[in-house]
């Protein structure tokens, strides 16, 4: 085996290694490593406020106030706060129509959901804050169910557990749902193992006093959860605290939903980063690997092709064509198909390029503050 070869070989096994890292090497980490068990103490439950941003999303209101009346007759304690950020349809006046059951604050305009939030915050009472979205509904015993963990004072924040529904109705739906019920299982270890490194905005919590300050342009979600990893108290995750949300459908919607996660992400991990450098050594690792090494998967597949190429040129011109041709046939069979295994694996690929394309504007010193609701949800 020539240089070229050997070179092209290592290459091609650590793209392959860092592509399977996130979802199968760290898995397999995270189950050797012993269980922190929570330390819970005899104690009134704490108050809570709840809190989400809304743009345009009339189509969800008439269920989330509904859901919402569920969660407030369960908890009657709950305080109950909503941030407009200038929605031209009804979602205000949805919202203003039910001002018993909810505090709305209005935006001058589009200002971004990490400004609604800091208002939200700071105009909340309740001891433990939980964040939500619009879009998103809660099983009726989530209050409940989350509170109880913050009897363990050692507790900072909780998040819950995501079920998406629609799954069917598009590979590209398909494809998320999976993604993230392997999303959901790193979690689980991650919480069992001592802190989830990050939350998602669909529904987690942290004790008020340790909201943190940051500017409007991070993603508040990762942000505000992981400054009670930064407080040196656990962040963990409620199995029993389940929300539920519709998948996006369309790969167009997702793509951009992907790039502008990804953006806001990297972004906001720039900003972290002097607090990120001072956690335990457990804790970067895990950053590092459902975090960091995700975002560059993109990277890590193109560096695979082109060393997988490498090496079946130089095996044989004709396996070369072979195999540049079964992926032209790939892609031109998923990106026609709306079902089946080719139209996976190209939502897939899609989803890679579209993170690591987030990273890449990032980078560049472009973020995006604002967001879009999907129109394929």
């Amino acid at each position: 085996m020539g240089v070229i070869d050997l070179v092209a070989a290592v290459v091609l096994l650590l793209s392959l290694v860092a592509v399977a890292w996130p979802f199968l090497f760290y898995p397999l980490i995270l189950r050797g490593l012993p269980t922190r068990p929570e330390q819970p103490v005899a104690g009134d439950a704490p108050s809570a406020s709840l809190l989400f941003c809304a743009y345009n999303e009339a189509a969800a209101m008439p269920e989330k106030l509904a859901n919402l009346a569920i969660l407030k007759a369960r908890y009657p304690g709950l305080e109950i706060l909503a941030f407009d950020d200038g929605s031209s349809d009804d979602t205000a006046a949805l919202i203003e129509g039910q001002g018993d059951l909810v505090t709305l604050l209005r935006g001058p305009g589009r200002s971004g959901k990490a400004h609604g939030m800091k208002l939200l915050a700071a105009r909340a009472t309740g001891d433990v804050l939980i964040f939500t979205d619009a879009n998103v509904m809660l099983d009726a015993e989530a209050i409940d169910n989350l509170l109880a963990r913050y009897a363990d004072p050692e507790i900072g924040g909780v998040l819950g557990s995501l079920h998406y529904v629609g799954d069917g109705e598009s590979a590209t739906a398909s494809v998320g749902s999976l993604y993230w019920r392997i999303e959901e299982r790193l979690k689980d270890e991650e919480s069992r193992t001592g802190n989830v490194l990050g939350a998602d905005g669909s529904i987690f919590s942290i004790r008020r006093a340790l909201y943190p300050e940051f500017p409007d342009s991070v993603l508040d979600d990762l942000t505000v959860s992981m400054a009670v990893v930064f407080a040196g108290r656990r962040l963990v995750k409620a199995r029993d605290v389940i929300a539920r949300e519709r998948l996006v459908a369309a790969r167009g919607d997702e793509y951009r939903r992907k790039v502008r996660i990804a953006a806001r992400a990297w972004h906001t991990h720039s900003h972290l980063r002097p607090q990120l450098r001072r956690m335990g050594a457990l804790d970067r690792f895990k950053y590092a690997s459902r975090k960091i090494v995700r975002w560059f998967g993109g990277l890590f597949i193109l560096t695979g092709i082109v060393s997988a190429g490498t090496l079946a040129m130089r095996i044989s011109p004709t396996l070369y064509m072979i195999g540049g041709l079964t992926g032209v046939f790939i892609l031109w069979r998923g990106l026609r198909s709306r079902g089946g295994p080719f139209a996976a694996m190209v939502d897939i690929l899609i989803a890679y390029v579209a993170t690591l394309q987030g990273v890449v504007k990032a980078m560049t010193g472009r973020t995006v503050t604002i967001w879009n609701p999907a129109k394929s949800r």
